[in-house]
């Protein structure tokens, strides 16, 4: 069974469980196991394709990744094999897996559809105590699917449906079947729709149900994460608590076998390449009887993986992930925005040419900044057509006042530019690829027009970059110990500017030091050499004191596959749910999206996007970062992007970006309308047989 280009999915049926082989035709061949066990499967049915799953993993070198599923928990990438939904048949048998016969209409069946992002749809009884007044239910008579809306359903939910709706007409009818729509708030809009209804399901009587809360969906995200190592050397299963959050890769041993345990809402087990045979063969077993052992329920989700072909959820947990043969850098000069991908990895919009205004806080409203002291930054100041938030040693006032201008002019230029918040600090590498290498930022002080700063007596700046692309200066205290071995500092006093070079600085880093230093000061610089250090040198700081001395090894970012998580309070509660494998496609226009790269996190404000779904959106996204079980850094950029002025460093992260996607999509009320005039659905004849 294919489901598109990007991927190739084999199924082998075990009756009521399921063992499903994925295999990915990017770039990087990934293949996933899924093992699904249905509601109805009995012990030796689970235990068969259990054993079949371990067949598999050998046969095809152990570098597969399996997954337990359970039915009605199945994880996000499993479900998102099924872009048009999953249908539960009675008897927990999913009909998305087995063999479709097409033009069979003597058919009569009501399925319960939920779900946003990943639709499922469950056989229920044919009955109106089945309905609720918040969920939708298609109504399957073989030449006809009657899709009925619950009055508290929306948009996005009633839009999956007629999607599933018309895979049923076109996948399993040969195309043949016709699809009505009924609003559940007005069903005398459409009498001939309810006529059929009545005539299956009896005239109804009561009210219906309430609304059936939606689970709250699983983020992957909690900071109780525990690794523990998993051993058989004394003949008997031990296991033993290795590490807590956050985790680092070296924890793992290519000889051994270990567990993490993620607060019991998955349970994960790798395998290291010398670990024995037997341990890694019963892994999908001990993952079974470490759930039991610590009494979770039955249907948590298990990951089984091999060294070397972990999964992006098991790598998002530490802290730090190096792959082998890992590489940095672009060893050669890109256009970005011809090749978003690219400008993406970089975290470039674009190559910072164009043109450039600032704005500056004063008075808690708008000033614009003399041009002349572009790149000297003493507090909080506004950028525009990429509007980034600099936060410094700010007031209170002083932070909302630049959110607040932000904001107006982001008004002002109806929409279009994307917002970022930069802490000081923490710029990301289009904002310091702006200033051209000028960038300084200044302890204190003002820039203001007319205002005398003090004198500060001697200053001591740290540069970093090895371009002007990359390079910034960064006041600290002036003393001793706020030297460090790998970088360039300039000392500037009333009559002397040294530029000390530390032994781990390289040449580049050296020339922008000497590139800044005119910038900051028109005296001739004194070089200093580490550990030639004149007299005066360590006057000016105050006398000497121990400083960071450790040469720095070569760093290199580490790679995290990106995640997307749906932000949203359409079912009353804010929550956010993973989207696994996603595409452009799973941008909802209704929500907000969260997309972490890990070196930024965007925000894509949709168009239809409710107000408070975007106000909580960037305070979800802050907590996003505070417990994320890897201590991620709180200072990680923010970036918020609407929809229709993505920037490519958003739109890299998608494969095959459709610019004018939104302009050509159908809307829920497109759809239904294309699916003909309600009247002249005449099915009734088709039903004579039901009495």
């Amino acid at each position: 069974m294919s489901f598109g280009t990007q991927r190739k999915l084999t199924l082998w049926k075990f009756y009521c469980s399921h063992v499903c082989l994925q295999v990915s035709n990017s770039a990087t061949q990934s293949t996933d196991i899924h093992y699904w066990i249905g509601n109805a499967s009995s012990q030796d049915e689970q235990g068969a394709a259990a054993v079949y799953v371990t067949q598999l993993d050998k046969c095809l070198g152990g570098s597969p990744v399996q997954y337990r599923e359970v039915q009605g928990c199945e994880s996000a990438k499993f479900k998102s094999y099924f872009k048009n939904g999953l249908i539960y048949k009675k008897g927990g048998v999913g009909s998305g897996f087995t063999h479709v016969e097409t033009n069979v209409y003597n058919i009569q069946r009501l399925l319960h559809v939920k779900g946003t992002k990943h639709v499922t749809a469950r056989e229920v009884e044919v009955s109106w105590s089945s309905f609720n007044l918040g969920d939708i239910f298609l109504l399957d008579l073989g030449k006809a699917v009657i899709q009925w809306n619950g009055p508290q359903s929306n948009r996005q939910e009633k839009l999956k449906a007629v999607l599933l709706a018309q895979d049923i007409r076109d996948r399993e009818r040969g195309g043949r079947a016709q699809i009505g729509v009924i609003e559940g708030g007005q069903e005398d809009a459409s009498p001939e729709l309810m006529k059929i209804m009545t005539s299956v399901l009896g005239q109804r009587t009561g009210h219906l149900k309430e609304p059936i809360p939606d689970d709250k969906p699983d983020q992957n995200q909690t900071s109780n994460v525990k690794l523990y190592h998993v051993s058989d050397a004394s003949g008997q299963l031990l296991v033993q608590e290795v590490a807590t959050s956050p985790l680092t890769q070296d924890l793992l041993s290519s000889t051994d076998c270990y567990i993490l345990d993620q607060g019991g809402s998955s349970v994960m087990v790798w395998k290291g390449k010398a670990a024995s045979d037997e341990e890694r063969h019963s892994a999908l077993s001990r993952a079974v009887g470490f759930i039991k052992a610590k009494n979770y329920p039955s249907n948590t989700k298990v990951e089984v993986m091999s060294e070397g072909g972990e999964s992006a959820m098991f790598k998002h947990l530490f802290k730090s992930w190096k792959e082998k043969g890992q590489i940095q850098g672009l060893g050669k000069t890109h256009s970005l925005h011809a090749q978003p991908k690219l400008a993406a990895q970089e975290r470039m919009v674009d190559d910072a040419s164009g043109h450039v205004q600032v704005w500056r806080i004063e008075n808690l409203e708008l000033k614009e900044v003399n041009p002349s002291t572009y790149g000297q930054f003493y507090g909080g100041r506004l950028l525009s057509s990429v509007v980034y938030l600099q936060q410094s040693q700010q007031t209170t006032d002083e932070v909302t006042a630049s959110a607040y201008q932000a904001v107006n002019l982001d008004n002002k230029y109806n929409g279009a530019p994307v917002q970022v918040r930069v802490v000081m600090g923490k710029e990301p590498r289009h904002f310091l690829a702006i200033f051209k290498g000028r960038l300084i930022i200044f302890e204190g002080g003002t820039g203001r027009a007319g205002v005398v700063n003090p004198d500060p007596g001697a200053r001591l700046f740290q540069v970093r970059g090895t371009h002007e692309m990359n390079t910034k200066a960064t006041e600290v205290p002036t003393r001793a110990a706020s030297l460090n071995t790998n970088d360039v500092f300039l000392l500037k006093t009333h009559q002397n500017v040294f530029l000390w070079y530390g032994k781990g600085c390289s040449g580049d880093e050296r020339e922008m030091g000497k590139a800044v230093a005119d910038l900051l000061s028109e005296q001739d610089k004194q070089i200093v050499m580490e550990g030639q250090e004149p007299a005066a040198f360590w006057v000016a700081l105050g006398g000497k004191a121990p400083y960071a001395s450790d040469k720095r090894l070569e760093k290199e970012v580490a790679l995290h596959e990106p995640r997307l998580f749906e932000c949203s309070n359409q079912t009353g509660r804010f929550l956010m749910t993973e989207v696994a494998d996603f595409t452009q496609d799973d941008l909802d226009e209704d929500d907000v999206m969260l997309l972490d790269t890990w070196e930024e996190i965007f925000l894509w404000i949709g168009n239809s996007a409710n107000q408070y779904e975007t106000q909580e959106s960037y305070s979800c996204a802050v907590d996003y970062l505070k417990t994320h079980p890897a201590g991620r850094d709180p200072g990680t950029p923010i970036t918020t992007v609407k929809q229709g002025y993505e920037p490519p460093t958003f739109t890299g992260w998608f494969n095959a970006w459709d610019a004018h996607k939104w302009s050509v999509s159908l809307s829920y009320e497109e759809m239904k309308s294309k699916l003909g005039d309600i009247s002249q659905i005449t099915v009734v004849k088709s039903f004579n047989h039901i009495d």
